[in-house]
């Protein structure tokens, strides 16, 4: 997928608003009815939708979806995280007396450090929304580097998660692209 962008432009709507603004022909939007579930995307049970990935900012919006059960391992936020809980529930195995439940806002701040932790006991999948800014650096349970999850690394595991589990290419949202100037 091939992007431009040119450069901002006077406002065109009956010049009503005296600032520039970048030109959008249309809105850029997605629905998740459209988008697959890439199935476990970070182990059995744990599965995404990616609505946002941005790898120059840094910025990522997906829908994840946990079985009852699935632990993630313990990670370092480098950048704050908005969670929303759609459906179920799920802990920071560091605040248990804390269920993040249907209907649940949560904000993390950046370097912020938990261990996600669906119970066994959930009688449905819990469904978070999550805005993250920046990396999640994840370690094993010994305090040594496991992995590291960002925008980058999700627009490569969607296009080979879609392929491994024969799906089209799965449209979802991106930020610019880095490039010089022309004029």
């Amino acid at each position: 997928m091939t992007t431009t962008h040119d450069a901002p432009t006077p406002h065109t709507t009956a010049d009503k608003v005296p600032v520039f603004s970048l030109p959008q022909t249309e809105l850029l939007t997605v629905n998740i009815a459209d988008i697959p579930m890439l199935k476990d995307a970070l182990g059995p049970g744990s599965n995404f939708q990616p609505l946002f990935l941005d790898p120059e900012v840094g910025v990522w919006a997906l829908i994840a979806t946990f079985a009852p059960g699935v632990e993630l391992p313990i990670h370092l936020h480098t950048g704050p995280v908005h969670a929303y809980t759609l459906s179920g529930s799920w802990i920071y195995k560091e605040y248990p007396d804390q269920p993040q439940t249907a209907g649940s806002y949560l904000y993390e701040p950046a370097s912020s450090v938990h261990t996600l932790k669906v119970p066994d006991e959930n009688t449905e999948q819990s469904v978070v929304l999550f805005v993250i800014y920046g990396a999640n650096v994840s370690f094993t349970d010994d305090g040594k580097f496991h992995s590291v999850l960002d925008a980058v690394t999700l627009m490569n595991l969607t296009k080979q998660l879609a392929e491994a589990q024969g799906l089209p290419p799965v449209q979802y949202l991106t930020g610019g692209s880095a490039g010089f100037t022309t004029s």
